[in-house]
């Protein structure tokens, strides 16, 4: 698989690294809920985490693994563990590595169900602080003794910050800080995560994974780059594991086994059909968001694009040095396939999404078709006006998530819509 380029790699994933039985392509659904043992000693030693197996589809399933094993090999990590959804995965890490009385550095610019959920530990005795992490200096002042996590997003959904990756990695790195990003909205094709310093990933397999709005999914990666015997939270039960997978142990048995939410057969079966096409995927939605994204800046109507394509981005110069895919035996720039705008103050939000009908108005990223929603009384309503001021909500601002229309076709939509 190292040899090969990351498109075929998507493609033959599942045949090579999983070698279903029969000389199928992908691996087949397994719907067992139980596994049963001829020698119960067997059951014993899988259960204890002395051998591989399966003992019940609540920690663990052929289905679920076969997902696994191409996440991990496709972020060039060492271990993938699958959740129900991408939020699952993140709260299944956090409340798997932390304590009361720990402290975790998280971006101000956070997307709003995960901005609800890290203040939510707050109620658990652990210490938040909220920063701007498009400057890594941010992070360094708030550096303390008990930080044991630093988390971003890769892209700020929906105001596309940009952090700075190769900075925080480095600050990390330095005091043995857990680095985790959420790179959902740059999945494997496009970002490097290892290269940043990144130790683990969270993502959202519901969105540009699987891409066709169909199913749920979430999954944390770890990429192998973290000393895990550093760690104060591991517990020694779990440490009979090799270093390297202690983290990825905990996580699996706090997080998922303990929680419960646990990625249904299909449903991985469904996430790895749609990583065959991700990478093409991925290259036609950016295309497409950044000539939607000109358009609408020269838009009367529009008072601020925010897009990381756009020269008028504070973060434009960074993209080139962060996401890219492989194309034309190069490298092409990606800008990601999320945008928000921000109306004139003499046009009504309900009215221009009512009048588009190409475009849907729908709560959702990642999917084939382009997608929009009020982002103040929807998905950022429970943060509240001043936290949606403290992250850069405005009260008219759009998102939009390009998907594989025709450009012109996406524009002329939104041309008829603004004319009204």
């Amino acid at each position: 698989m190292k040899d090969i380029k990351q498109d075929t790699r998507l493609v033959h994933a599942d045949r090579i690294l999983n070698k279903p039985e029969d000389g199928a392509v992908h691996q087949s659904t397994n719907n067992s809920v139980l596994f049963a043992f001829d020698d119960v000693a067997d059951l014993e030693s899988v259960f204890q985490g002395k051998s591989a197996g399966h003992v019940y589809s609540r920690s663990s399933s052929s289905s679920a693994v076969a997902l696994q094993n191409m996440l991990a090999s496709l972020d060039g990590g060492i271990a993938a563990t699958c959740f129900a959804t991408g939020m699952s995965a993140i709260s299944a890490a956090m409340f798997s590595l932390l304590k009361a009385g720990d402290h975790l550095i998280v971006s101000n610019f956070l997307f709003g169900n995960t901005r609800s959920f890290f203040d939510n530990l707050q109620n658990f005795g652990l210490q938040v602080d909220y920063v701007d992490t498009t400057d890594a200096k941010n992070i360094a002042e708030k550096v303390r003794n008990n930080t044991k996590i630093v988390f971003c997003e890769t892209i700020a959904n929906p105001g596309t910050q940009i952090a700075d990756l190769r900075g925080i990695g480095t600050i990390c790195s330095d005091n043995n800080i857990l680095f985790i990003v959420d790179n959902t909205m740059t999945p494997s094709v496009m970002f490097d995560a290892k290269s940043v310093g990144v130790n683990l990933l969270t993502t959202s397999l519901t969105k540009y994974v699987a891409g066709h709005g169909n199913v749920l999914g979430g999954a944390v990666i770890d990429l192998g780059n973290f000393d895990w015997s550093t760690y104060a939270n591991i517990d020694e039960f779990y440490k009979s594991a090799p270093v390297a997978l202690w983290g990825t142990t905990q996580i699996r048995k706090k997080g998922l086994r303990d929680i419960g939410a646990t990625l249904a057969p299909q449903s991985a079966h469904l996430a790895s059909i749609g990583l065959e096409t991700l990478s093409m995927r991925m290259q036609k939605t950016c295309e497409n968001a950044l000539i939607l994204a000109k358009y609408l800046e020269s838009h009367d109507a529009i008072n601020k694009v925010n897009y990381p394509g756009l020269s008028s981005h504070p973060q434009h110069k960074k993209v080139s040095e962060l996401f890219n895919i492989e194309a034309n035996n190069g490298q092409q720039v990606l800008f990601g396939g999320i945008l928000s705008i921000e109306l004139a103050i003499n046009y009504d939000v309900r009215r221009v999404l009512n009048a588009l009908n190409l475009v849907l108005s729908a709560t959702h990223l990642g999917d084939t078709r382009t997608l929009a929603l009020p982002v103040a009384t929807t998905i950022f309503y429970e943060n509240g006006l001043e936290k949606r001021h403290q992250m850069g909500i405005s009260e008219n601002l759009i998102r939009l998530s390009v998907g594989l229309e025709h450009p012109q076709d996406l524009i002329n939509d939104f041309k008829q819509a603004l004319s009204q």
